[in-house]
């Protein structure tokens, strides 16, 4: 391609004829593996795989995407987004599919919790097949009066009382303190033997 710079509104009839043109099976196959491959693949990457030589291909990539050099491949870009949107648009089925693509890739590489993840997400696109259920509870001890407060106190002291040991300092000197602790200690372990 000629590498003259271009004046758009000059040349206008020049770039009305190059909208007509038609496409060359390497600028075809490039259109197509660009936008096929959008986002996964660079412009270069999609010349080569077009079949332009890897020492140029960054070159002829970066003409054909330009209105200035190339607007009938820049035109055909356009019109194979437009198919491919209206074909693959984000829509349940897509969704689907791209998550059923994604669980096969993890299970032939091994990757056996992305591809578990993929199921459950696909399942859970569906709608009946996994039901996510959570419970949110209302209130707070802010909300409780004084008398409830005490209530679930109580409850909370009779449910474990067999595991609590009372270690508050009666006074005296330490040795006294730890004479006492180690008598609560035993008779909270003879109660457990008991309970059992």
């Amino acid at each position: 391609m000629p590498r003259i710079k271009r004046d758009p509104v000059a040349n206008k009839a020049e770039l009305d004829k190059l909208r007509q043109r038609k496409l060359t099976r390497k600028q075809e196959l490039f259109v197509k593996e660009l936008v096929s491959n959008d986002g996964q693949i660079t412009m270069r990457e999609a010349a080569i795989n077009a079949g332009y030589p890897p020492a140029s291909a960054h070159v002829r990539a970066h003409e054909m995407t330009n209105p200035q050099y190339c607007p009938h491949v820049v035109a055909a870009i356009k019109e194979y987004r437009d198919e491919l949107d209206a074909k693959y648009g984000v829509n349940f089925q897509r969704h689907l599919r791209d998550l059923q693509r994604i669980r096969d890739e993890a299970l032939q590489n091994g990757a056996y919790s992305a591809a578990v993840q993929a199921e459950y997400r696909r399942g859970q696109a569906h709608g009946d097949i996994y039901v996510n259920k959570s419970e949110i509870r209302h209130g707070s001890i802010d909300q409780m009066s004084k008398e409830e407060v005490m209530k679930a106190l109580d409850e909370m002291r009779k449910s474990y009382e067999s595991s609590i040991v009372d270690v508050t300092p009666v006074g005296g000197s330490y040795e006294e303190e730890d004479e006492y602790d180690g008598k609560q200690l035993l008779q909270a372990d003879s109660r457990r033997d008991e309970e059992a």
